[in-house]
């Protein structure tokens, strides 16, 4: 089968999307197919690349406007590839602009990553593009049932949403290399304090600040921010007014495998790991996959969301409000004072995470190709599980 993904970038950029698109594409190759990614440059030069046997085709950038890169070849470029399949990465308006002026795929299957949250002028102007391409789509993948069911767009489709959770390689995460472990947890926990670890980029739809806020009622722990993004420097500054130099660090960005060995040295700190996000734009959290197949025992919050689908209240982890210091205070405090709890959570973390590994998802996605294309791999309107 020829597929063609299409989105705004592609790795080396990082990002949840972009990795999406990567591990799905390069799973795609492995089982046979032909694989080509269309995506904008960083330059106003077009580039052609290939990366484990994904064609990468990355447009030349004219700008960019709103989160939004604008290339004027990218529609002409499209118009002359022929795949069985062009799969688009939901919201990226130009590129939906561009699948309804000149894609010549005769199938096309859309992952709904995210409800348009923040941008509400902007989606005025949107909304009959949107509701032109949805219309137009053979399928919709949604990444969670919960995410079908609160957003008034998934619902609107349903008779042709398919949900496909996202997926990671889990045993990679579960692997543990002692000797590193060890050593990051005499580095941040030389004491026995309990470790809290966030990853991910520091956008305004994290919860950060709701997590620093946390921080002084906070019985015990050390916070271990990882990554970086837009609001850090808001973040230094609420760091140094509370006082929380002490408490709190700021890691940057790391490289996987040394990641893969902060989240064991945080699991035999007898920590946990926290996502507090506030707005729906947190639309599944891999980082939370990522955690949970490494034992970690998860705090995150109601968004109507994934999150609270994949992070079990009371299960694998515990679930609180949105926005609110206190209770996301009270919930690690809890847990982190109950060692035997702490150890049943992370027990169903590896457990759960199973749920969601890649090969399961890449072969979901796939169904959804064999739906589309006239096969029996799905019944129209049915989830899958």
């Amino acid at each position: 089968m020829k597929i063609l993904h299409l989105y705004k970038d592609y790795y080396p950029v990082i990002g949840g999307i972009e990795n999406y698109v990567k591990v799905l594409a390069e799973a795609q190759v492995r089982r046979g197919h032909k694989v080509t990614v269309l995506v904008t440059s960083l330059t106003r030069q077009t580039k052609i690349e290939r990366h484990n046997g994904v064609l990468v085709i990355k447009a030349g950038r004219l700008a960019h406007i709103a989160s939004t890169p604008l290339s004027l070849s990218l529609p002409f470029i499209l118009a002359r590839l022929k795949p069985d399949i062009a799969h688009l990465q939901f919201p990226y308006p130009f590129g939906e602009f561009a699948a309804l002026l000149g894609s010549k795929a005769p199938r096309l299957v859309f992952t709904y990553h995210s409800d348009v949250v923040r941008q509400a002028a902007l989606l005025r102007l949107y909304r009959p593009l949107m509701q032109r391409i949805l219309q137009r789509a053979d399928a919709i993948i949604a990444t969670s049932p919960p995410y079908v069911e609160s957003s008034e767009v998934l619902r609107a489709y349903r008779e042709k949403v398919h949900v496909v959770p996202l997926g990671v390689h889990t045993a990679a995460f579960a692997h543990e290399n002692p000797a590193r472990v060890a050593t990051l947890q005499g580095e941040w926990s030389p004491d026995g304090e309990p470790l809290i670890l966030f990853v991910g980029r520091f956008r305004y739809y994290k919860g950060l600040d709701v997590l620093l806020r946390a921080v002084p009622h906070l019985r015990r722990g050390r916070i271990l921010l990882v990554g970086d993004g837009p609001e850090r420097r808001k973040l230094d500054a609420l760091c140094t007014q509370l006082g929380l130099e002490e408490r709190v660090y700021f890691l940057g960005s790391t490289m996987e495998e040394e990641l893969i060995a902060l989240r064991h040295a945080t699991r035999r700190s007898g920590g946990l790991f926290v996502l507090p996000a506030t707005h729906r734009s947190e639309a599944f959290g891999t980082v939370l996959l990522e955690a949970m197949a490494a034992g970690l025992p998860l705090v995150t919050t109601e968004l109507g969301t994934g999150t609270s689908w994949v992070n079990q209240e009371g299960v694998t982890g515990r679930v609180v409000p949105a926005n609110n210091p206190t209770a996301l205070a009270e919930a690690i405090n809890q847990m982190l004072a109950d060692p035997a709890l702490l150890q049943t959570m992370q027990r169903a973390a590896r457990t759960r995470a199973q749920r969601f590994d890649l090969t399961q998802m890449v072969e979901g996605v796939e169904g959804v190709y064999d739906h589309v294309m006239g096969g029996s791999g799905f019944v129209k309107g049915s989830p899958v599980r």
